[in-house]
């Protein structure tokens, strides 16, 4: 070999054995099991934890995925997608449910998209030439929007103004038309519908488009500013926390522009809490808690309107997502783990195609670091919370992520105090010693918080609750995450937990 030759692939190696070595140190410090708490409604908005910050957006309650319901006044029936979309609008049902239930796309604070059932949306027949009102388009363009005009006095009286300039009018119980020109309120009128309200989302799409590109961007930033600060991890490092879980959108990747409605910025916070983290020896995990798509539908995820839609054709973005995270933070001390994705909800999110998303992602992460954890959340809904185990078991430093609430399942109503306590001490243990393997990856419970459905407890209720979980959660070999660290619902917030004494770490 020639001695360049030579040389050469001694300094590949030597740089080869540095960067290895760099790698192993920048995570040879943590400490098992962490005791965290996540930094929830910071990077990725969850509007009931803070509901304040949607009061200056003009009709916050029709933001994106906001779902509604329309009767004519004329004939008290309901519009309905005939067959939940794919073919006529109608106003002939008695009673509403999915069929009669449209979903928001907000284009602004009084112009929209109405998806139906089954994604289409409704609009003017003849791709916009005709004015008879159909189903049909699987895209939202300007024959699909209409204007919202609410009664002044009333807001739940509305008329729909159509793309053509005319008002719709339901002519009969099985056509409606967008051709009438008159401005009258009375019920006899056929332009006039009483608008309901079934539901509203409000995460991070809703509050971003919702404010408009004009405002958005400070609205966000004042947030992200004074939200979680430096204070926050010096209060969390003092009293017992060592670890932070942070939510973050997809959108993050593509700072400083990221796609309309998303705010472009969310990257240069996250660098703050890295700093903040270092400073008060705090680990941070770094949760894709928003996926393209949505991969369960609800309004953390940045949901527009509550369609789970992530599958296979979203895996090569998202890890995308997770190599920008991996190649930004793995030579920070404080990252202690990537999380790949947020509660993926079955059967809508596949197992096999989690498995393909989830080896992707890992390998993603491995070409940074060979030390942060990985971590993978189960599926919830209907879904065996083991069938991850052999999947991981084959790779290296893997967390298994189960969340438990004693919350969201008719299995907690009626439960008295000591019934959810026994719950946790049982089945919740049960559970989790299911999922934590002497071979297998190691486990997380990361995210868990004292609420519950029983009316009335004391503090000594909630004191024994707590610390039950503690206990019991404190088996996971990985950790746990508290949900979370501010919230309005003071029994969600880990810090008012500890302000006011009902629960100690230190």
């Amino acid at each position: 070999m020639a001695y360049d030759s030579y040389a050469n692939v001694v300094s590949s190696l030597f740089l080869f054995s540095c960067v290895i070595s760099l790698s192993l140190a920048q995570n040879a410090d943590i400490k098992l099991p962490l005791r965290a708490v996540n930094l929830g409604n910071w990077l990725v908005t969850e509007g009931w934890m803070k509901p304040s910050r949607f009061d200056d957006i003009p009709n916050k309650d029709l933001l994106d995925g906001t779902q509604v319901q329309f009767m004519s006044t004329k004939f008290q029936k309901y519009i309905a997608a005939e067959s939940g979309g794919g073919t006529i609008v109608v106003a002939n049902r008695t009673s509403a449910s999915g069929w009669e239930t449209f979903r928001l796309w907000r284009v602004n604070e009084t112009f929209y998209n109405f998806r139906v059932n089954n994604k289409q949306f409704i609009g003017l027949e003849n791709q916009g030439q005709g004015n008879g009102l159909v189903a049909v388009s699987n895209t939202a363009g300007y024959s699909e929007t209409f204007q919202i005009v609410r009664k002044d006095g009333d807001s739940s009286r509305v008329r729909l103004s159509a793309s053509n300039g005319m008002f719709i009018q339901a002519i009969s119980e099985t056509r409606l038309t967008a051709d009438y020109g008159s401005s009258s309120w009375d019920d006899s009128d056929p332009s006039v519908f009483k608008l309901n309200i079934v539901s509203t989302l409000r995460g991070e799409y809703q509050i971003t488009n919702g404010f408009g590109p004009d405002k958005a961007p400070q609205v966000l930033q004042d947030h992200w500013d004074s939200y979680i600060t430096d204070e926050d991890f010096k209060f969390l490092s003092s009293n017992g926390i060592n670890a932070v879980r942070i939510p973050v959108g997809w959108w993050i990747a593509n700072d400083p522009t990221p796609p309309k409605p998303f705010v472009g910025g969310s990257s240069k916070v996250l660098d703050n809490a890295f700093d903040w983290a270092e400073k008060y020896g705090v680990k941070v995990i770094v949760d894709l808690h928003a996926a393209p798509g949505s991969q369960n539908g609800n309004e953390h995820s940045a949901t527009r309107d509550g369609f789970q839609e992530w599958g296979d054709s979203n895996v090569a973005d998202t890890v995308a997502v997770i190599d920008f995270l991996a190649a930004r933070y793995a030579n920070r001390p404080s990252l202690a783990a990537i999380e790949l994705i947020n509660e993926p909800l079955a059967p809508g999110v596949a197992l096999d195609t989690l498995k393909s998303y989830y080896k992707a992602g890992y390998d993603a992460v491995r070409k940074y670091t060979s030390t942060a954890y990985v971590i993978m959340s189960n599926r919830l809904g209907p879904a065996d919370h083991k069938e991850l185990l052999s999947f991981a078991s084959g790779l290296s430093r893997v967390v298994i992520d189960v969340h438990y609430y004693n919350l969201f399942s008719n299995n907690f109503n009626g439960l008295n105090v000591q019934q959810n306590i026994d719950y946790v001490n049982n089945q919740r243990a049960s559970d989790l010693g299911a999922v934590t393997t002497s071979n297998g990856p190691l486990t997380f419970v990361g995210e868990w918080t004292c609420e519950w459905n029983v009316k009335g407890a004391s503090k000594q209720d909630y004191q024994r609750f707590a610390n039950a979980q503690l206990g019991v959660y404190g088996r996971a070999t990985f950790g746990w995450a508290y949900w979370a660290h501010k919230c309005e619902a003071n029994h969600w917030s880990l810090k008012w937990m500890i302000e006011n004494g009902y629960i100690k770490l230190v």
